[in-house]
């Protein structure tokens, strides 16, 4: 088993209700959606074949048991789900984030899953499997970035559609870095009530100048 990797690096998780712990990151190379708010461009294409032997190894590295497996789009490789599976027999709890445009359910059940559903303001709305709602776990999680008022409504509605054994804590909304004024989404949330979680990404507050992981 090999897969393309992007960068393994360890740092603190920034997003997700696991935001603020201690992690070890696999980003694999490659995604089908060009988001207008894209923060990772450079993992589009750059990055270098790793068995999963190196892989293994390189993780052993970190004093951590916690992964994130995410992208670009984890599941455009074949072996991902194969991976995630070792790593979760190995030990490891696992995140995957993932733009939801693929079928989920071929993801091994313990693995978390951190499903971006994709607002109008990214340019790919209506490019994800909004049935992967329908196939989400209790622990795993729902992600919408708000860019505007227009993605706030879309979430808004889109939120009819996740199924109640998704927590309300596991529905997030979170502002487009530079884009959305996290106070003023504050306020439409409390404004309507949405029983939903404001969601900072942690990394860009700690490392508002770092590009890449670290």
């Amino acid at each position: 088993m090999s897969l393309m990797v992007n960068e393994i690096f360890y740092s603190i998780q920034g997003e997700s209700t696991y935001a603020g712990c201690p992690c070890i990151f696999i980003r694999l190379t490659g995604c089908n959606m060009r988001c207008t708010y894209c923060d990772t461009q450079y993992a589009y294409e750059a990055g270098a074949i790793l068995s999963l032997d190196a892989i293994m190894k390189k993780i052993a590295e970190f004093p951590c048991r916690l992964v994130e497996i995410t992208g670009g789009e984890p599941l455009l490789q074949r072996e991902t789900p194969n991976l995630i599976s070792h790593l979760i027999e190995s030990g490891y709890r696992i995140l995957m984030e993932t733009n939801g445009s693929f079928n989920i359910d071929c993801v091994d059940s313990r693995c978390i899953k951190i499903v971006d559903v994709k607002c109008p303001g990214s340019g790919e709305e209506g490019t994800c499997d909004l049935d992967n709602l329908n196939r989400l776990n209790p622990g795993d999680q729902v992600k919408f970035v708000i860019c505007h008022r227009k993605d706030y409504e879309y979430a808004r509605r889109t939120c009819d559609r996740i199924p109640n054994k998704i927590s309300a804590s596991h529905i997030l909304f979170s502002p487009a870095a530079g884009r959305m004024d996290p106070a003023e989404l504050s306020q439409w949330i409390l404004k309507d009530g949405l029983d939903v979680r404001l969601h900072l990404q942690l990394h860009k507050i700690l490392w508002p100048h770092q590009d890449r992981g670290v």
